[in-house]
């Protein structure tokens, strides 16, 4: 008997349609087998299913029975089908009625006991059964939660294959997962980062701080060790606005196609702080692998990418994240297929002005040669800090800063000005796909950064002196817009676009 349970397989952090056809009765040899490019992992689920049959109450079946996950040209992968081929395998072998389940999308991992466990890529499977009209989705209660969070597709939670055995015949019913968009986040204790108040001095770092959290640009900071950089850094978080429901969903579809579901994480309302040491990988950092999934740039989406010791990093790792700063997305083309993957993120990155991290410190003598400088700073290359827009030096701080028991401006404090820059930002951008100042396309520039000639003839002085790009110019203009919205300003005056031009004068003078 032909048996055919709908389930979807991930490309990328979207799902497309899978059927499971498991055909039983066939004459020959009694054994199983498994068709349709399946990964290592799927082809171990008979083994897995077998011992949740027998565990369950059923029977493994005796005879040549062929078990296809159509369409064949599309790769399969992880444990995500032992429950459709457990319940098609039932339906085929006749231990249960011929049950109509063509209105469910079903997927789950099976222990050997029967009970199940949760699967990646909940949210992307919702997502499909509702652009395909379906009733809804059977999954496990962890992974049911956050499909759940999608509107217009109930999220049934089941516990076991008995479970899913009785509800699908009627023996029993379910009430699907309440829809969780408004979901209440209980804070982290444990997430905690720290509060700008605990940072001494730095206040110019602290100024460059707050206007690329509130325009969302990428920051590069400069000093000596012990200088507070990665403190600083880690508390960016700290003041960053929650993001919208839509980057919300955005965010978990990528960590949930990762394999970071929401009952794993208490982070769902959070924007994500990715924070990859420096012995990355070319394909860790911007994703990949046989079947393409999401990097570090793409788990950071609508957060924040902190790359400590930027030098340290190899340059090629470095080099990849050029066309995604720019463009927000990546592309990645593999064997197996291609996907394109969301990577809309504030970068942050820290470094020393040489490999001993000394130079320019009045209190101690940096030990580098010219040629050692040099090519310390040539790991960066002039695209990629182009790229980057802020930058910022950190001084080292005097004994007298560091016993100053004066407690600086609060994260709360620092979070309402960003929120408000942002809420600008919104409004300005309401009906676009562009969410903060740093996206703006070139069209969004001349738009909403019209400048008088005096403030142009100064941009252009600064550029000539610096020897600046012509992508420089944009970025300074978004700079200049996020300042204006900090002041609460409808236009770009000259002290914004003063400092905004500051913060591109290390651009030149640090690395050429």
């Amino acid at each position: 008997m032909l048996a055919t349970i709908s389930s979807a397989a991930l490309q990328g952090i979207d799902a497309e349609i899978v059927h499971v056809e498991v055909n039983s009765g066939e004459t020959g040899e009694p054994k199983l087998i498994l068709v349709g490019l399946p990964d290592a992992a799927v082809k171990e689920s008979d083994d897995r299913v077998f011992s949740a049959l027998s565990n369950s109450g059923f029977k493994a079946p005796r005879t040549r029975t062929t078990i296809n996950l159509a369409p064949g040209n599309l790769r399969k992968e992880g444990p995500f089908y032992d429950l459709p081929i457990a319940l098609g395998i039932l339906i085929a072998t006749e231990q249960i009625p011929a049950i109509d389940t063509s209105g469910y999308l079903i997927a789950g991992e099976l222990s050997l006991s029967g009970a199940t466990r949760p699967v990646r890529g909940a949210l992307a499977l919702a997502r499909l059964a509702r652009k395909l009209g379906k009733r809804g989705v059977l999954l496990p209660p962890v992974s049911a939660q956050e499909a759940a969070l999608v509107e217009g597709v109930d999220a049934y939670p089941i516990t076991s294959l008995d479970h899913a055995v009785r509800f699908l015949t009627g023996e029993i019913t379910l009430t699907p997962v309440a829809h969780a968009a408004a979901i209440a986040i209980t804070p982290d204790p444990e997430a905690s980062v720290g509060d700008f108040s605990e940072i001494k001095g730095q206040h110019a770092l602290r100024r460059a701080v707050e206007v690329a959290a509130a325009g969302g640009h990428n920051l590069l900071i400069i000093g000596p060790p012990g200088a507070g950089k990665s403190m600083v850094a880690k508390r960016i978080p700290a003041i960053l606005p929650d993001p919208t429901l839509d980057e919300s969903l955005e965010i978990l579809s990528i960590h949930s196609a990762a394999g970071q579901t929401l009952g794993g994480s208490r982070n769902f309302g959070r924007r994500p702080v990715r924070t990859p040491h420096h012995t990355i990988s070319d394909v860790g950092l911007l994703g990949g692998g046989t079947i393409p999934g999401p990097g570090e740039i793409s788990l950071a989406h609508h957060g924040v990418l902190f790359l400590d010791e930027l030098p340290e990093f190899k340059r090629s790792a470095l080099e990849v994240l050029r066309q995604p700063l720019e463009d927000g997305i990546v592309s990645i083309s593999r064997s197996a297929g291609k996907v394109t993957l969301p990577c809309s993120f504030m970068l942050v990155a820290a470094m020393n002005p040489c490999p001993c991290g000394y130079l320019g410190d009045s209190k101690h003598e940096c030990r580098c040669s010219p040629a050692q400088i040099q090519r310390y700073r040539a790991r960066i290359s002039g695209p990629l800090l182009d790229r980057i827009d802020l930058h910022i030096e950190a001084p080292a701080l005097s004994i007298a800063e560091l016993r100053d028991e004066k407690h600086g401006e609060s994260s709360a404090d620092i979070r309402s000005r960003v929120q408000a820059a942002r809420g600008r930002q919104l409004d300005r951008f309401k009906g676009t796909r562009t969410s903060a100042n740093a996206r703006m396309t070139h069209a969004q520039i001349r738009a909403n950064c019209p400048i008088d000639s005096t403030l142009g003839d100064l941009l252009q002085q600064a550029m000539e002196q610096l020897s600046l790009s012509a992508r420089a110019y944009d970025r300074i203009l978004k700079v200049a817009r996020t300042i204006a919205d900090l002041a609460a300003s409808e236009r770009i005056e000259a002290p914004h676009l003063l400092e905004a031009i500051q913060y591109r004068s290390l651009d030149r003078n640090l690395f050429y």
